[in-house]
């Protein structure tokens, strides 16, 4: 399918044989079904497939405008919601949706949110309401996203990476965390942290600050925070990320971390 996907996003000339619209169509079933992912870990480093994200990009182009109907709600979209819930073990809230072309595991909760083609969820996971799995993005295992966060999705360009989320995560209400950033295992995100691949994300427990950009370390505390610039026109506050702690092994259930937060003064 690789070899068919590359040539047809070369050339979408090529979308008009059937070979070459089959290898799209397998492609996102494959996606749905788990068997491929937009990007995976492979030797401990998280790396992208390219190859796939072309394929999402190729399957708007050869996807037809259809009318779906979900009860009293009606949809007019090229993707389908995902179908065969109960049979994959997944609790989908209304008005909550799964696009087609995204792998919940068993044991996940979607509350009202959203999770969008090529977004990868790993069991155990709750999706809160009004939070939103973008386009490839990577959640782990246990995780919580907290009413309102918006996780970025990423489709162009074809190999950039996806934000991921680590097993065991909790990221809390309204954070928005975007462009490949990389949250690892069982950090906290306290509420309204913006984390962005250009955001400076302060580790502020030592005597001298540590800076990081584009990750947050295992079991890191992290609130929203500012720093000071100076501008042609002032001094500005801009926003920032505060690590100011690390989750302490009390706090490891999904329950305690309300108190993992409070320990370190963090709003939910």
């Amino acid at each position: 399918m690789q070899e068919q996907i590359e040539a047809a996003f070369e050339n979408r000339g090529l979308l008009e044989d059937e070979k070459h619209r089959q290898a799209v169509f397998d492609t996102i079933a494959a996606l749905d079904s788990g068997e491929l992912r937009v990007a995976q870990k492979d030797d401990g480093e998280w790396r992208s497939n390219a190859w796939v994200m072309k394929a999402i990009n190729l399957y708007f182009a050869v996807a037809k405008m259809e009318t779906v109907e979900a009860g009293p709600f009606e949809y007019h979209d090229k993707i389908p919601t995902k179908k065969n819930l109960a049979e994959a073990g997944v609790r989908v809230v209304p008005p909550g949706t799964v696009r087609y072309g995204a792998f919940v595991e068993p044991g996940v909760v979607v509350m009202p949110g959203y999770v969008n083609i090529g977004a990868y969820v790993g069991s155990g996971t709750m999706v809160d309401t009004w939070a939103t799995v973008g386009s490839g993005a990577q959640i782990g295992r246990n995780v919580h996203l907290a009413g309102g966060v918006g996780i970025g999705g990423v489709l162009e360009p074809p190999g950039a990476m996806p934000v991921v989320i680590g097993d065991g995560a909790f990221v809390g209400s309204r954070c928005v965390v975007v462009e490949g950033v990389r949250v690892e295992k069982e950090a906290v995100l306290g509420a309204n942290v913006v984390l962005t691949a250009s955001t400076q994300i302060l580790d502020v427990t030592g005597e001298e600050e540590k800076v990081y950009k584009g990750h947050v370390p295992a079991r890191s505390v992290v609130v929203a925070g500012t720093r000071t610039r100076e501008f042609p026109a002032g001094s500005y506050q801009l926003q920032t990320a505060l690590i100011v702690g690390e989750r302490r092994a009390s706090t490891d259930q999904k329950t305690s971390l309300n108190e993992a937060l409070r320990q370190f003064g963090v709003s939910v």
